[in-house]
């Protein structure tokens, strides 16, 4: 059996609680102070390296393991959108990052750090009122999870002692998304640890049209309503149901699921189980693309849970998103070009997709059409 509880458990004791620095002025001297310690720790190996004559040595500099830690560090104690683009860096090819900053990157992915409480219940007071306890019987002091944008507690509802998930959105994320994506932009230009063609520019200009909807609860609850829909009948699926007399811009309450993340379950399944919960998992997304045409965009395993009768519970839902029929066209002809193995074909249809510039070097166009 699948040791939920217990690794659950684990989990929780691996958060970290500090402070979010809320205001512009906060988040920019975060970021200062990132680009400030990049410089610091690089001198020295860049001092021997040019006296070595090395350049690519003198780059490496730049790019040491401690270097890449101040950079996970940082993302993770400022959260938001800096967290996000990090997040989303993360899971970009393994050949198109150096190795130093794709080890970092992978522990940001469930490494957030979490909100003290004088500030959850800041949040919690402002978007539900002074009386927000006597929603829950049960309301659990320290977050089960942290994310990007928030952070989620286990509690009981008050009117029926229902069990719930409640997640709570970090304060000043919201309002900082615009600077954030700016000041992050050009750390990672200073510290050039991006490979020449990756079009970070595109990058973050996603991850802000990505935050701005995800920042609002309230269309998560939608999304969250919609995706239900979908799935009602299909039993090997479940989503959880919206607490709306609990929910607000800013916090969102729904049915807890029982589960543990697909990524963790896998360790303690058979190779036959392990198969079928993959086969549903490509189907759905088959179906999501293809035939609804509304996917949940956000790929992060803690999305998926297998839960203890073997069904897979999907939460999450502030990345969904409708793709129009010319998209999903075009998508499959990529598809079908990725069958067939015609490296052309692959390339012409992303770059109509617009996941493909035309400012690639050789390495990066190789990588993606055989990725």
């Amino acid at each position: 059996a699948v040791p939920v509880a217990e690794q659950q458990q684990q989990q929780q004791q691996q958060l970290r609680e500090r402070s979010v620095p809320s205001s512009r002025i906060s988040r920019f001297v975060g970021f200062g102070g990132l680009a400030v310690r990049l410089a610091a720790g690089s001198i020295g190996e860049m001092a021997q390296n040019a006296f070595r004559g090395s350049e690519s040595e003198s780059r490496q500099s730049i790019l040491s393991s401690s270097n890449a830690e101040r950079l996970a560090e940082t993302l993770c104690r400022m959260r938001g959108a800096a967290l996000k683009i990090g997040q989303m860096l993360s899971i970009q090819d393994e050949n198109l990052l150096p190795p130093e900053i794709q080890q970092a990157l992978a522990r940001v992915r469930d490494a957030a750090d979490v909100m003290p409480q004088r500030q959850l219940n800041q949040v919690m007071t402002e978007d539900l009122g002074p009386s927000w306890r006597d929603l829950y019987a049960e309301f659990s002091a320290a977050p089960v999870a942290a994310a990007s944008i928030g952070q989620v507690h286990r509690g009981k509802l008050a009117e029926d002692e229902r069990e719930v998930a409640i997640k709570v959105q970090y304060p000043g994320v919201a309002q900082s998304i615009e600077s954030d994506l700016e000041n992050l932009k050009r750390v990672l230009k200073i510290a050039n640890v991006l490979p020449r063609g990756l079009y970070i520019d595109r990058i973050m200009e996603v991850g802000r049209r990505e935050l701005l909807h995800e920042c609002n609860y309230d269309n998560e609850a939608e999304s969250q309503a919609l995706y239900a829909k979908l799935v009602a009948d299909d039993d090997r699926f479940r989503v959880p149901s919206v607490v709306k007399a609990a929910s607000a811009p800013r916090v969102l309450t729904t049915d807890w699921i029982h589960g543990l993340s697909i990524d963790r379950a896998a360790a303690h399944l058979p190779q036959e189980e392990r198969n079928r919960v993959a086969s549903n998992l490509l189907e759905l997304t088959v179906r999501e693309l293809f035939e609804w045409r509304y996917m949940q965009t956000d790929p992060n395993f803690g999305n998926f849970l297998y839960c203890p009768d073997g069904t897979l519970g999907l939460i999450d839902f502030g990345a969904c998103r409708h793709y129009p029929d010319e998209f999903v066209e075009e998508y499959l002809r990529m598809v079908v070009a990725c069958a067939d193995r015609n490296r052309e074909g692959v390339l012409d249809a992303s770059r109509n997709l617009g996941f493909l510039t035309g400012d690639e070097s050789r390495s990066m166009l190789d990588a993606h059409a055989e990725a």
